[in-house]
């Protein structure tokens, strides 16, 4: 549990508006559950407040938290996610890593695991947000388990 720190600027977009900050925070936090919900992420009683960037509730897992946490985090407009999901079964926490300008997940995998081919393990733990390996862009935070 702690505070998440995202690039504001960039991100998936709202409410098919430029930024979230342009909407009505009710509005934000609504399509905020409705894109958890859409993902398949997870999570019990879900209390999102985009006023100040919290989230709260119960996951299944501390994958499943991670996942809620860079779904709401790597939305435009969202600049942070102070997290107090509460998880039903400990497990060791993921590192997360920022895509920077001219990432690729082979790059990315070389980087922390020594093996460019292990990055699909990188593609899979960021499942369903990612929808295809080549789809990264600077800025985007992903969970590196």
């Amino acid at each position: 549990m702690g505070m998440f720190s995202f690039f504001k600027e960039v991100g998936e977009k709202l409410l098919g508006i430029g930024s979230a900050q342009a909407a009505a925070p009710a509005d934000v936090e609504k399509a905020l559950a409705a894109k958890v919900k859409e993902l398949g992420l997870p999570g019990e009683e879900l209390d999102i407040k985009f006023a100040n960037g919290t989230v709260g509730g119960a996951a299944a897992s501390q994958e499943a938290r991670e996942k809620i946490i860079l779904a709401l985090g790597n939305t435009e407009g969202v600049g942070q996610v102070q997290d107090s999901i509460k998880v039903a079964a400990a497990a060791p926490e993921a590192r997360f890593y920022t895509v920077q300008k001219g990432d690729n997940l082979s790059k990315i995998a070389k980087a922390h695991y020594g093996d460019a081919n292990k990055y699909p393990q990188i593609f899979e733990a960021n499942k369903p947000r990612l929808k295809h390996p080549d789809k990264i862009y600077p800025g985007q935070m992903l969970r590196i388990p």
